[in-house]
């Protein structure tokens, strides 16, 4: 009775006693991995960095090219890195935290592990969002984490990719949750900066597109006090990263002037533009079977990444086709005609990703800035394409919906940004990246706007006129240059300016090209197949065997 009685006392306590001791479980493995530096939240606090060591970490500065200036910039940190005490000597203090800011894909990221490689010391990288999660504290804690680990490999670098995903400025917040765990992770990123000893080896890499969204404690001197710019490399850049990228696939020699051709009709493109270039091209080359990569192959990888893939084997009404000729042929017209253009490098009308056709341009020099004249030039090109279709007697149509953005887009830039309306003068009107709170607030008045708007209208209209004098005083050579399009599909920048001075184009068209492919392919004799045996070959002989 007394152990019936006992029995019926202790079954209830029996889940309470379960859940007690998974809760003492949980409470000691918690207390483990806090005395770890992971803190209460477990695995959830554990940083989730990535770390390269000295001994893999094989990026060096011969692998960057194109920032021969960021490279120079960053040298006095592989420097300090590897001796230390040439610093200490006179009292100097290497800059802890460098901002490496720049264009996505212009090499930031590769030159912090070449900066690691340079130095021979372990590299940390994550990612800014890698930080934050739902959990509160969890962000402070993988900060803590991380550099505690950095710390006990010291020397070495740590590389905050994306430093604006927790960096952005601290203030009101209208972008919902989530903000007060961002700031503790800001907050607890700016205390261990601080933490750095004289002794520390560790320097603290960050890299951005937005510097001018971050906190600007974290930009102080002490903090992030070195800024390195990582532009979009000019020609002479785009011409090394090419030859780095070049060395890796096959290319027919000569090398150096099919890289420096296309080292010119590549403006505006990244490291990252040219590497894929490059692995394009190597596939292009690889599907038609050559043995090694050719001018067209880059040039053709240079259009598909800029422009997409071409779609040779859509269906394009008759219509649709001359629209699209006479569409092309205005930009290339006046392009052509205007002395303060980009030279025309190519024309096309085969279908590229979102577009009919395009016309691809060769800057003979990059531009550090913009003057009205080419600015001009630019916007009377964009007007082409519609008022050549206008010529057709068709209907409008959103062919030109492209173009119409870039010329209003651009005629904005003018007045808002550049200063080149005489009613508004030497005012900037544009807007601020850094007003990221305001919801589209501006700090001028609805007159201002209201001119804003009238001189847009007032240059686009001009450009638009001007044009249209153009396209008629050069109606024939308009024709001519569409008419070769609708024949030859494509045209070369020499091409047309040889149309233009009245000369003839004397190559196959692609109805012929097709024709003679058609006809190859029908003049060979079918293999023959006995009753019993294998397919004979064009005599009536058995194939011979592998």
């Amino acid at each position: 009775q007394t152990r019936s009685l006992l029995i019926s006392v202790l079954a209830p306590m029996i889940p309470w006693l379960l859940l007690f001791g998974v809760l003492w479980f949980v409470f000691l493995r918690g207390l483990r991995q806090s005395a770890n530096g992971a803190g209460m939240l477990g695995n959830f606090g554990r940083s989730r960095h990535r770390m390269t060591t000295r001994e893999h970490t094989a990026v060096t500065f011969a692998d960057v090219a194109g920032v021969e200036e960021a490279k120079d910039e960053v040298r006095e940190i592989v420097e300090f890195l590897r001796n230390p005490k040439r610093f200490q000597k006179l009292g100097g203090r290497i800059p802890r935290g460098v901002l490496l800011v720049g264009e996505p894909g212009c090499g930031k990221t590769l030159l912090a592990k070449a900066i690691a490689g340079e130095a021979e010391v372990p590299f940390f990288s994550i990612s800014g969002s890698d930080f934050v999660e739902m959990f509160v504290g969890v962000g402070a804690s993988r900060v803590r984490d991380l550099f505690r680990q950095a710390k006990e490999n010291a020397p070495c670098i740590i590389f905050l990719d994306e430093i604006d995903a927790v960096g952005r400025r601290r203030g009101v917040n209208y972008t919902g949750g989530g903000h007060d765990e961002r700031e503790q992770t800001l907050n607890a990123i700016l205390v261990e900066m601080d933490g750095f000893d004289s002794n520390d080896q560790v320097i603290l890499i960050g890299a951005t597109n937005r510097a001018d969204v971050l906190d600007p404690a974290l930009v102080r001197p002490g903090r992030f006090d070195r800024q390195v710019f990582v532009p979009l490399p000019d020609v002479k850049g785009r011409f090394e990263i090419l030859k780095v990228h070049g060395k890796k696939v096959k290319i027919a020699p000569p090398l150096d002037p099919k890289l420096q051709r296309l080292a010119r009709a590549t403006p505006m493109f990244s490291g990252a533009d040219l590497a894929a270039l490059i692995n394009e091209s190597a596939l292009l080359a690889t599907l038609a079977g050559k043995d090694a990569i050719e001018l067209d192959d880059l040039e053709e990888a240079r259009d598909k990444v800029r422009w997409g893939r071409a779609k040779r084997s859509r269906v394009i009404e008759e219509r649709d086709r001359e629209l699209t000729a006479y569409h092309e042929a205005g930009h290339a017209l006046v392009q052509s005609l205007l002395p303060d253009a980009d030279p025309v490098h190519k024309v096309s009308i085969i279908p590229r990703g979102p577009y009919g056709g395009a016309t691809f341009s060769l800057p003979e020099k990059d531009r550090m800035t913009v003057n009205r004249s080419y600015v001009d030039a630019t916007l009377r090109v964009l007007c082409a394409g519609r008022l050549a279709e206008d010529l057709l007697g068709h209907d409008m149509n959103s062919g030109a919906a492209g173009d119409i953005r870039q010329a209003t887009s651009l005629a904005k830039r003018m007045i808002t940004d550049w200063g080149m309306s005489d009613r508004l003068g030497f005012v900037f009107y544009g807007d601020e990246h850094e007003r990221e709170f305001d919801f589209g607030q501006r700090d001028f008045s609805d007159t201002t706007s209201q001119i804003i708007d009238e001189e847009v209208k007032r240059i686009i209209d001009e450009a638009y006129i001007d044009t249209r004098r153009i396209l008629d005083e050069n109606r024939d050579k308009l024709e001519g240059i569409a008419h070769a399009l609708m024949k030859y599909e494509t045209l070369d920048g020499e091409e047309v300016r040889a149309i233009i001075r009245g000369e003839q184009i004397n190559r196959p068209s692609v109805a012929e090209l097709i024709e003679a492919e058609r006809r190859q392919r029908d003049s060979k004799p079918p293999l023959a197949r006995p009753a019993n045996g294998p397919p004979l070959g064009p005599e009536g002989s058995a194939p011979a065997p592998a």
